[in-house]
């Protein structure tokens, strides 16, 4: 009996219960985002730097890219959010590393973030935000 009481509060089966469920959120959001088009529903959060400025930030129509992906349309993935590709590669490492702290109680190994890793991926989100917001030709391709 006290086995089973100890495995309640161990933290290593907390972290492995916030993990499952974040897992649940994950797919859920993602069976949201395939079955609603974000262009039509309501529901989906509008980019508020794009409502109030109209200036698109780096993460501006990830949802829609999103759904154009899930659907097969990478073109049109790409048109909505050229970093699609980015984040894709972090989201699913992310996802697969929660997937396996909830199944077998460790996730991937993520490294040492080092600040200069951080620092580039920050300066890489600013000069794209900025260059997707300039008025002229190539860059209003970037703008979603």
């Amino acid at each position: 009996m006290e086995e089973a009481v100890a495995g309640i509060t161990d933290p290593n089966s907390q972290e492995r219960l916030f993990a499952a469920v974040g897992v649940v959120a994950v797919v859920t959001g993602a069976a949201a985002t395939w079955y609603f088009d974000p262009t039509t529903s309501g529901f989906f959060p509008a980019c508020p730097l794009y409502s109030t400025t109209g200036f698109a930030c780096p993460g501006c129509g990830l949802t829609r890219g999103f759904h154009a992906l899930f659907h097969g349309d990478i073109i049109t993935a790409l048109d909505h959010n050229a970093l699609i590709p980015v984040v894709m590669i972090f989201f699913g490492y992310w996802f697969v590393s929660m997937f396996l702290v909830a199944v077998r109680g460790r996730g991937l190994g993520f490294g040492k973030l080092s600040l200069t890793m951080v620092m580039s991926t920050l300066f890489l989100l600013l000069v794209f935000g900025v260059l997707r917001n300039l008025p002229f030709y190539p860059f209003t391709i970037l703008f979603p």
